[in-house]
């Protein structure tokens, strides 16, 4: 028989659910509509080396000043990366094709 501090103790550890979003946050969408999703608070799509895509993690405590610097770099840079890309993946397509 459990006593009862081992009771509030599974209490303690209890996983708790994300909190509902408030009725301002929460938006409504309708499938059937071409309306557009944005997601600008999260910050730009980082292209990496080997293809896979992240985000910047501290993206909501930068300056505004700085996210326009950092906006200029990821666009010249994620481009540069996706033409290497782009360029790898055709070279390996061709190798494919002469086998």
């Amino acid at each position: 028989m459990e006593n009862t501090d081992t009771k509030a103790k599974h209490q303690q550890e209890e996983v708790k659910g994300l909190p509902a979003p408030s009725s301002e946050e929460a938006q409504k969408l309708d499938p059937q509509s071409d309306q557009a999703i944005h997601f600008d608070h999260l910050g730009p799509i980082v292209v990496n080396k080997d293809g896979t895509m992240s985000r910047i993690t501290n993206w909501d405590k930068m300056a505004p000043i700085e996210r326009e610097k950092t906006l200029k770099i990821l666009r010249l840079r994620n481009k540069a990366r996706m033409d290497k890309l782009k360029e790898a993946d055709k070279e390996a397509g061709g190798e494919k094709s002469e086998v």
